[in-house]
């Protein structure tokens, strides 16, 4: 397995959840009421492992083993994806903010769901450009080697930077909400 496709398989996680809090925020726009839980559930996992460990592993990792053999950040695709990370930051804090005034009793529906949409289609094409240009670039120019050190650098940075296990519990999150939203 290549660094990458562990990230692409990552990717297919972040887009199922991206799915779930589409759904989410449908019915929000339709009168239903959301169930904060499971919102709470799904920004912890946009913040921690959307965040902090699969764009961990980019940052922390990938592009610069990228920028080493050539691939440019200022002005290349490295720079762009940096960009789509901090605007998914942003997206990311703004429906924290919101899902703290809806656990208040406040209102923060349009706020939340404006902040969740602009991130779902921030996140579709950012994976998207990742899975079919960076990515392939990287495929092409990253030695054997080179993406077997990045898969053991991935490791580590899960147990140190989200723990043990806590990789498995999204996915089993991931699942049950899947079961609830996304069942025909």
């Amino acid at each position: 397995m290549k660094a990458t496709d562990q990230l692409r398989a990552e990717h297919d996680g972040i887009l199922t959840m991206l799915q779930i809090l589409e759904r989410i925020t449908e019915q929000m726009g339709s009168g239903k009421e959301a169930n904060l839980d499971h919102l709470d559930q799904i920004v912890e996992f946009l913040q921690v492992f959307a965040d902090k460990c699969h764009h961990g592993k980019e940052e922390d990792f990938l592009f610069p083993a990228l920028e080493k053999v050539g691939i440019p950040r200022q002005g290349g695709p490295i720079g762009v994806m940096l960009s789509d990370h901090d605007q998914g930051r942003k997206y990311i804090r703004a429906m924290r903010e919101a899902l703290e005034e809806l656990k208040k009793g406040r209102d923060g529906k349009d706020a939340f769901a404006g902040a969740a949409r602009g991130y779902i289609e921030l996140l579709r094409s950012h994976i998207m450009k990742e899975n079919d240009v960076l990515f392939v670039m990287g495929d092409r120019n990253l030695p054997e080697e080179q993406q077997s050190r990045l898969l053991e650098d991935f490791e580590t940075l899960e147990k140190e930077k989200i723990g043990v296990g806590k990789h498995e519990a999204f996915h089993r999150l991931m699942d049950e909400l899947g079961s609830v939203y996304l069942a025909l």
